[in-house]
């Protein structure tokens, strides 16, 4: 998962790219657009379209049935039960083109949600930074004292607070505030002297933001918009809370998810005839 993670970060900020400074919508509507053709071509190259067909005009004759025998209750039940069972076919021709798709589709929108999930921070913004030790919580892990570890942090950010030992969450914290805006990269130094990293941006811009740097699969799965923290680590986990965001819809506020699946459907449904692809 690392080495897929590493090879997709720097696609998808290459490609983004151009597209920093403007508005959400006018860069989801080309993503969109694209990945709409590239799913039509998958179910027109993995399905069985002549049987698709097939079931299709089988539903339109049970529609018409119900219609034209609209008196006959026998023949309307039968029209019905015929109807559920070629939308049923029809859901089995469509199962392999949604596999097929299923990997791809997952890495785009994890990409995809660390640049349109969450804004950024401005001039002045305080943040909370937020590690979790390896291992069960032990409030007498460290006997009376915090542990030794502290936060450094580059000139455009300043570290407002020592660290905050939460014993009983396995945790500690800093209070840091946005200077300058940028991309930065704090470092969390520990009583031996290792060193872990974490980034940090400040930009209004359409950028790459990694919420959560961890160590496990599921960190890696939920958060791959950062390298996984090493295994000799003595954190499981680091966040930083950006703050959620939407995107605006013909004046809705909708999650990007949400506003992206709908264009997908609608320039689905107009790209089906021209592209000769029967869903």
């Amino acid at each position: 998962m690392p080495v897929l993670t590493a090879i997709f970060r720097p696609i998808f900020d290459l490609l983004l790219g151009p597209f920093q400074g403007l508005p959400a919508m006018v860069t989801l509507l080309p993503i969109s657009i694209g990945v709409t053709i590239a799913a039509l071509y998958v179910f027109k190259w993995t399905s069985d379209q002549e049987a698709s067909e097939e079931a299709q005009r089988a539903i339109h004759a049970g529609i018409f049935e119900i219609r034209l025998f609209n008196d006959d209750l026998r023949a309307i039940f039968a029209a019905q039960l015929a109807i559920v069972w070629q939308v049923l076919k029809k859901f089995r021709y469509a199962l392999a083109p949604l596999l097929w798709m299923l990997v791809p589709l997952f890495i785009l929108v994890s990409q995809l949600q660390f640049h349109y999930g969450y804004s950024g921070f401005v001039e002045g913004d305080r943040v909370i930074v937020t590690a979790e030790l390896v291992g069960e919580p032990d409030v007498q892990r460290f006997g009376e004292q915090k542990p030794a570890f502290r936060l450094e942090a580059p000139d455009g950010v300043t570290v407002e607070t020592p660290t905050l030992w939460i014993p009983a969450l396995n945790q500690v914290t800093w209070r840091v505030q946005i200077d300058e805006l940028g991309e930065y990269e704090l470092t969390i130094i520990d009583p031996d002297g290792g060193r872990t990293t974490k980034s940090l941006v400040a930009s209004e811009n359409i950028v790459r933001r990694s919420v959560v740097r961890g160590s496990t699969l599921f960190d890696q799965l939920y958060c791959p918009a950062e390298a996984p923290l090493e295994a000799e680590s003595p954190f499981q986990r680091i966040t930083i809370d950006y703050p959620e965001t939407n995107v605006s819809l013909f004046g809705w506020e909708l999650n990007w998810i949400i506003a992206f699946l709908l264009m997908t459907f609608v320039f689905g449904f107009v790209l089906m005839k021209p592209i000769g692809v029967t869903i």
